[in-house]
């Protein structure tokens, strides 16, 4: 058996998770690699989510929030979201992991099409990385 990327998705309820919601219903085709969680909003995301979420399994995180940081239902969200994004990524290249395992996209609930090609890209983008190495808890 070969290995697939397990990717965790953490998806705004009012645009991305609209949009994995629209992907579905519309039967388009993507890999069937990720775990969607639905939160709130982008801005609620704790950089320990995204630590969590590689510490229990995850080779890949992605986190989806509304169309444009200025559309965010909770009017800085997506804000709030790209600076703990981009403080995560430092904090992953610091601790030897690759950053490209963190994603962070703006797809609106019209947009089950973008959703489907952002996971086909994440998940290409995490085979080519490869299983992200853990060490092992005692």
């Amino acid at each position: 058996m070969t290995w697939e990327p397990r990717i965790v998705a953490i998806l705004c309820r009012w645009c991305a998770y609209a949009g994995a919601d629209l992907a579905g219903v519309s039967r388009l085709k993507y890999p069937p690699n990720v775990i969607p969680i639905r939160v709130p909003c982008s801005g609620r995301v704790d950089p320990q989510f995204i630590l969590e979420a590689f510490e229990n399994g995850a080779d890949g995180v992605l986190i989806g929030g509304c169309h444009i940081p200025s559309d965010c239902h909770y009017v800085a969200g997506n804000f709030k979201a790209m600076k703990r994004i981009a403080m995560v990524r430092k904090m992953l290249e610091v601790a030897g992991i690759e950053p490209e395992r963190v994603r962070l996209e703006w797809i609106s609930a019209s947009e089950g099409e973008k959703f489907a090609r952002v996971v086909e890209e994440f998940t290409e983008t995490i085979r080519k990385l490869g299983p992200l190495e853990r060490e092992v808890k005692r």
